[in-house]
């Protein structure tokens, strides 16, 4: 569409992940194969065929075996993605691991991890805790340090992919420091380090794309440490804006695909002697989402360019991209919650993909930072800040 802005090579990407999509997995029984009957998000055959076309590393640079493209490119992918239903859940949190490499990773972790996410492994990143959702702050997981060896304990939770994932980006104390976040290091750790216990969470439909992580005297070398030794905090808030555009594109796909599932169903499904999309009460409702579409895809877009050509101030970016994640994401969740109320019985039974889609929006509309820790951060930017007792 226009609003995007396309250069013709951006328009032929994404036209060709359009066309992966609907030959992989374009049918629902396609899908259904390839996830465990509609239960799974992620399948690794799948995600190395999508490696082996070159899409993963649309936004790598050339050198560690990408393509040099940008953040665009990197949200085309994501939006088609999620639009064709493409089952390649690890490649979110791939992406988000890779922001943080491409800032502060030395040369040799750069070669291996970009690399490895480009060749179709699947990279996570563990932040929360039992204790420490949205207050990173309370992170408590403990990093001692033993001459040139670490040793980690403690508990994570609600870590995406990785159960599957080849390393894992961990956030953990090493210390203290005269602020909350002071003493925050990231290390990266091999999924099969002995004394790490991956135990994957059940979440809706019975799939599991989350994960509680147990750290019992896990060690990882000093060279393990990605960045500057206490200052995961500054390379976590770094990174932000760009999962954030890329949650932003993923419900972006999400809603057009709710959309123009439902559109088909209305055009189809008849009721009183006339398709049920031919009623002015339903017309009026799909003109609606089409608007509220429309205005997510213009904003994600526009916050996508600014991004990339770092246009205004830090505070002016960060509002927008937690904007571009709020909106898209609760466009996704209406778009979807119509879809069912629209198909009635059918909107909520396994034989049609809407009750999926409904599954996939919700959980959008909390990670990442939830919504509603977002609009903390919008309002602040503002200088609005919370009243203290």
């Amino acid at each position: 569409m226009s609003v995007r802005g396309f250069t013709e090579e951006q328009e032929e990407f994404a036209a060709a992940v359009r066309q992966f999509a609907a030959r992989e997995c374009g049918t629902h029984e396609q899908r259904a194969a390839l996830t465990d009957g509609n239960k799974e998000q992620h399948d690794a055959g799948l995600y190395k065929k999508l490696a082996q076309a070159g899409y993963l590393g649309v936004s790598m640079p050339e050198e560690y075996g990408g393509s040099g493209g940008g953040i665009i490119e990197q949200v085309v992918l994501f939006e088609e993605l999620w639009r064709g239903m493409v089952p390649v859940h690890g490649a979110g949190t791939s992406h988000t691991v890779a922001g943080v490499y491409k800032r502060y990773a030395t040369e040799q972790q750069k070669k291996d991890v970009l690399g490895a996410i480009c060749e179709g492994e699947v990279m996570s990143i563990s932040i929360s805790e039992p204790g420490a959702g949205s207050d990173a702050a309370a992170i408590s997981c403990r990093a001692e340090r033993d001459g040139d060896v670490f040793r980690i304990n403690g508990q994570k939770t609600w870590c995406s992919d990785a159960q599957f994932a080849s390393k894992i980006l961990l956030v953990a104390r090493t210390g203290r420091g005269d602020r909350p976040h002071d003493g925050l290091t990231m290390f990266e750790v091999p999924a099969d380090t002995p004394g790490l216990e991956i135990r994957p969470i059940l979440t809706m439909g019975g799939g599991a794309e989350v994960n509680d992580l147990y750290f019992t005297d896990v060690e990882v070398p000093a060279s393990a440490i990605v960045g500057e030794e206490g200052g995961a905090w500054k390379q976590v808030m770094s990174g932000l804006n760009g999962e954030r555009i890329v949650c932003a594109a993923q419900g972006l796909g999400m809603a057009q695909r709710s959309f123009d599932d439902l559109l088909a169903y209305l055009r189809q499904r008849e009721q009183f002697g006339a398709p049920i999309g031919s009623f002015q009460a339903v017309r009026h409702r799909i003109a609606d989402l089409a608007i509220e579409i429309e205005a997510a895809r213009a904003l994600t877009y526009d916050t996508a360019r600014r991004v990339a050509a770092n246009e205004g101030s830090p505070e002016s970016l960060i509002r927008a991209t937690s904007m571009a994640k709020v909106k898209v994401t609760e466009t996704a969740k209406q778009v979807a919650l119509e879809g069912v109320q629209l198909m009635g019985g059918y909107g909520y039974t396994l034989e049609f993909d809407m009750e999926r889609h409904l599954r996939l929006a919700i959980p959008a509309t909390i990670y990442a930072g939830t919504n509603e820790i977002q609009r903390d951060i919008i309002s602040s930017t503002f200088g609005l800040r919370p009243a203290r007792s």
